[in-house]
């Protein structure tokens, strides 16, 4: 479903024929890289709805948190399954022209796409079977595996078999297919809000045979709308009083609420500096150099070099509310400058990095397109465990920058090939 757009709830999703190929070195790189933020980024969290200490040593500005829509004082001081916060993770990366990995954007709330690099490969086993095995290719449909088994470790209930469902927000949603994908490929029930009820501060799933209680909930509904008594008491799509047995630890949430703290774009610039301070390490994978509009300096300098530069809203995700100042007329940039000088704690910007491109099949024949790539995490108590390989999304315009699949992007299948 693209929301801009009213041709309905279902469209296509572009498939591209040819896999992209990432060898084995290049991917040992990238993973080492992703397991490091992932283990910092979780210390972050833990750190900020707990004792702050990164905020009372000036890592980080406390203004930059307070002023964060996403940091939410109802998550402070509960405590989690296993100290895990971020339990799935999509990690936005993309190459530069000198072959650099770099950190693009880290999506550590309810992150889409991965069924997507499921089907995708397959569709690449259909078309082309003898040629993964003689490849090597390295598999992914071990996922939902992996995700299932994570899910279960987080159950407070020590039994052999805790319920797990996956709560959606319905047909309407952008990711309903892959909610309903992933529910079928796991085994557990695909729920609603209105399947759920709280007794006891418990959380409990209406069927056919009664009420059975639920210890895990892999949910796919932002922060806002899980719980109307302390959020948004308009959202029909949560379950009222959810929060406070999520606090009393009867029922485990994947991913934690209030996470939008740690990939809010302005919160972003400063991961390096988070990973130098709780595990005393550089950062293997580089961040996009990122302006902060709140800094006079880096807003002046951002103001005199517009066109070569993308300016993002720090709260919105999917291509939405972004200037790419290169094919931007002076009319909406001065509109974005406006806007920056109004709310600049509402805005970054980082230099317009050349996307590698990949061939694609368009129109019978080869063309570069420009692509990014994002690898799917799982963090359990075992660890962080990437699968090989992950979405590379493909911006099918030619010359176009943006892949999101709202934007009209497409997709490919990933190959990581020992």
């Amino acid at each position: 479903t693209v929301y801009s757009d009213d041709a309905g709830i279902e469209r296509i999703f572009p498939f591209d024929i040819l896999p992209r190929i990432i060898t084995a070195a290049e991917w040992a790189h990238v993973e080492k890289g992703i397991q490091q933020r992932l283990k910092a980024l979780n210390l972050f969290l833990k750190d900020i709805y707990h004792e702050q200490q990164i905020l009372k040593d000036n890592i980080i500005p406390a203004e930059l948190i307070a002023t964060c829509p996403h940091y939410l004082r109802e998550a402070a001081g509960i405590k989690v399954p296993h100290d895990i916060y971020v339990h799935i993770s999509g990690i936005d990366l993309i190459r530069g022209e000198d072959g650099t990995f770099y950190i693009l954007e880290d999506n550590l709330r309810t992150p889409s796409g991965v069924s997507y690099m499921l089907e995708n490969r397959e569709v690449t086993k259909r078309l082309f079977p003898e040629l993964l095995a003689q490849a090597n290719v390295r598999m992914v449909g071990n996922y939902p595996l992996l995700l299932h088994n994570n899910l279960m470790a987080l159950s407070p209930r020590q039994i052999s078999n805790p319920t797990v469902v996956l709560l959606t927000p319905g047909i309407y949603n952008s990711a309903y297919y892959e909610h309903t994908f992933l529910a079928r490929q796991m085994g557990i029930q695909l729920v609603e809000g209105r399947d759920l009820l709280i007794q006891n501060h418990k959380v409990y799933m209406k069927t056919t045979s009664g009420l059975q209680q639920v210890d895990v909930i892999y949910r796919r509904i932002d922060d806002e709308f899980m719980d109307p008594l302390l959020f948004r008491p308009d959202s029909m799509l949560g379950v009222a009083g959810i929060m406070s047995a999520y606090r009393k630890g009867t029922v485990a949430l994947a991913n934690a609420v209030g996470n939008g703290v740690a990939d809010d774009k302005a919160v972003y610039a400063y991961v390096p500096a988070m990973i130098k301070y709780y595990l005393n390490e550089e950062p293997i994978l580089p961040n996009v150099p990122t302006y902060q509009m709140s800094n006079e300096d880096e807003r002046k300098h951002v103001f005199e070099n517009m066109h070569r530069m993308v300016v993002k809203r720090t709260n919105q995700s999917g291509g939405y509310g972004m200037l790419m100042g290169n094919k931007a007329g002076d009319e909406e940039i001065q509109q974005f400058k406006d806007e920056i000088t109004k709310h600049p704690r509402e805005f970054i910007a980082q230099p317009i990095i050349q996307l590698s491109t990949v061939p694609c099949f368009i129109n019978g024949t080869l063309q570069p397109r420009h692509v990014d790539l994002r690898p799917y995490a799982l963090c359990g108590p075992d660890g962080v465990q990437i699968v090989p390989g992950g979405l590379t999304r493909v911006a099918l315009r030619e010359g176009s920058l943006v892949v999101n699949s709202s934007q009209g992007g497409g997709s490919k299948d990933t190959w990581v090939v020992d």
